[in-house]
């Protein structure tokens, strides 16, 4: 039987996306829920199942890196991104197979290494996935698919773990493995083996080694990255857009479940609510998304987003009302009684709230397409779902903090504002023109000034933090995070504005590509306790920690030099653009 290539059709294309997102969906549900579960079960501590699900989301919060790699290494026979949809899930498959011969709990370290690798396959999927969207996907249907896109993911989310505990009552646990790895295997054959991907720009002749052929490849790819984030109007503004809340967010993180822990709603009830509120929110995903690709995106984007805070204002007048203020401990003695209307006005609340945030999520996504540029899909849309990623867990901080100093209700009045900041910046999101790929706009240099003047006073910036840093108290975990972001930014930038200015560029350009690795080794701060007592033989830990963080220091400062005198640059290289070669290909890859 010959499974039909649905990339041929409109339809076709959304029920496509819509299974790949499922199978995205399924390997999370399934270690996050069934197996946190069946660990605690087997009377695992909630410490050791926390690393065990930290670990497993790990490599989605550096998807980013895997960006580069997704688009400058393809092979032509099995298609640009359709090969590295096919190989991961594959490979995704396999790692899963190979943990069924693991005893549980014995084994839980060799079964979380593993997994982690499963999952690094699972978000260079993503990645693929994500790319493969930008470019098929018609602008017309870019909301509605990415509507089911999510709606797939909350679906996927739910088989493997709600429907893998319900079917491990019947078969036993350990047969669940082999169920989760056929719902992968199934979208393998049925969807991406049928597939059939629309060629892509045809790759230069190979002049010289492999591997000087790789390297200039990579250095043609920074060159088109740099001008994508930077060159025009739209895809500057969803760099800061990514980076702003989308919409308020508190009652889909951790303070609607306190909430709902403080008010006395058992497991079960606790379950039920967030089962219908997945249920609301992967339903209009696809209202959103369809409506967005009628009326346009923006327009409805911050109707959307506007819409999200009306039930955050809602509970927070309830709560006040109430007299519900501060966090109260669930074994505190003389605990209040808790009004029944309260708990009757978090489940409005969290409902209305999921159909909200449901009709955001996919028209954020399609908006984001908009402006991205289709030859460096996965780098520059991974980029922008993975500060949107940032957005969402600096937000889950402050909310904490925040909680505890002021209480739930005046928390829940600043998220509603903060909330809708980013409507302001959907004017600027404009379309990317089809005709102008990978071309700057004329306000493209100077947007590469303001960027590197930025960036270089934000690395500055970390002599003084590094002086103060414990006057910022509960929040210093926040700006660890901001200043992580920092150096990854620069880093990067540092690196492609080598790339673009070239000679041009001078001894700042040339510094800068020394500097790049040292900033990203920055995020080792966070590891030099433990690195102390490892080198122990050589120096005392405190030498090594005094040390390391005066080579921290150094290496800011360093940067914020150079990035100002890269500031100070014309940046007329943004406007050039580098001859593309049509020669076909040598050899395939």
């Amino acid at each position: 039987m010959r499974f039909p290539n649905l990339l041929a059709t409109k339809n076709g294309r959304l029920m496509a996306f819509f299974w790949l997102y499922v199978t995205e969906g399924i390997p999370l549900g399934f270690a996050a829920t069934a197996v946190a579960t069946q660990l605690r079960r087997l009377d695992v501590g909630p410490a050791e199942i926390g690393a065990f699900v930290g670990s497993f989301y790990l490599p989605w919060a550096f998807k980013w890196a895997f960006g580069p790699v997704v688009d400058v290494f393809w092979s032509e026979r099995l298609g640009r991104r359709r090969g590295w949809i096919l190989v991961t899930q594959v490979m995704m498959a396999l790692t899963l197979l190979s943990t069924v011969l693991l005893t549980l709990p014995q084994q839980l370290g060799l079964f979380t290494v593993i997994l982690l690798v499963h999952n690094t396959f699972g978000a260079m999927q993503d990645v693929a996935i994500d790319a493969l969207a930008c470019n098929t996907l018609h602008e017309d249907e870019r909301g509605l698919a990415n509507g089911m896109m999510f709606s797939g993911a909350t679906i996927g989310t739910m088989i493997g773990g709600s429907g893998v505990l319900f079917l491990s009552g019947v078969t036993g646990f350990q047969p669940t493995f082999y169920f989760v790895t056929a719902c992968i295997l199934a979208v393998t054959v049925v969807v991406v083996v049928p597939m059939k991907e629309a060629a892509g720009p045809a790759r230069a002749t190979v002049v010289g080694s492999r591997l000087a052929q790789a390297g200039r490849e990579m250095n043609d790819f920074a060159v088109e990255s740099f001008r994508s984030f930077l060159g025009t109007r739209g895809a500057f503004s969803g760099l800061f857009f990514s980076l702003l809340p989308a919409g308020a967010m508190c009652l889909g993180l951790a303070l609607q479940s306190n909430l709902a822990v403080e008010l006395g709603m058992d497991d079960d009830q606790v379950a039920l609510l967030g089962l219908w509120s997945s249920l609301l929110g992967a339903l209009f995903c696809v209202v959103g998304g369809h409506v967005s690709d009628r009326y346009g995106r923006r327009r409805t984007l911050g109707v959307y987003l506007a819409l999200m805070s009306l039930p955050v204002f809602y509970l927070m007048m309830e709560l006040t009302r109430h007299g519900w203020i501060m966090p109260i401990s669930t074994t505190a003695a003389n605990r209040p009684a808790v009004p029944a209307a309260l708990v009757t006005a978090l489940w409005i609340a969290t409902l209305a709230y999921s159909v909200a945030q449901g009709l955001m999520y996919g028209t954020r996504s399609a908006i984001m397409m908009d402006v991205t540029n289709p030859k460096v899909a996965a780098t520059q849309f991974t980029a922008y779902m993975a500060m949107a990623n940032l957005a969402i867990s600096y937000s889950a901080t402050w909310q904490g903090i925040a909680i505890e100093a002021w209480g739930y209700p005046r928390t829940m009045l600043v998220d509603g504002i903060l909330g809708l900041l980013c409507i302001l910046l959907l004017p600027f999101m404009t379309r990317l023109d089809a005709g102008k790929v990978g071309q700057a706009d004329e306000h493209g240099p100077s947007r590469a000034r303001r960027v590197a003047g930025v960036l270089g006073a934000l690395c500055l910036a970390w002599w003084p933090y590094s002086v103060w840093q414990e006057q910022f108290g509960a929040a210093k975990p926040i700006m660890g995070t901001v200043f992580t972001l920092i150096f990854i930014a620069s880093a990067l930038f540092l690196l492609a504005g080598r790339a673009l200015l070239g000679a041009a560029g001078g001894a700042a350009a040339r510094a800068g590509t020394w500097l790049a690795l040292p900033l990203l080794l920055m995020y080792g701060r966070y590891y030099l306790d433990a690195i102390g007592t490892a080198v122990a033989g050589l120096m005392t830990p405190d030498t090594f920690k005094a040390a390391a963080q005066s080579v921290m220091l150094v290496v800011a400062v360093l940067a914020g030099l150079v990035l100002i005198a890269l500031a100070r640059q014309p940046w007329r290289e943004m406007g050039t653009q580098t001859a593309h070669r049509d020669d076909a290909v040598a050899s395939p890859s």
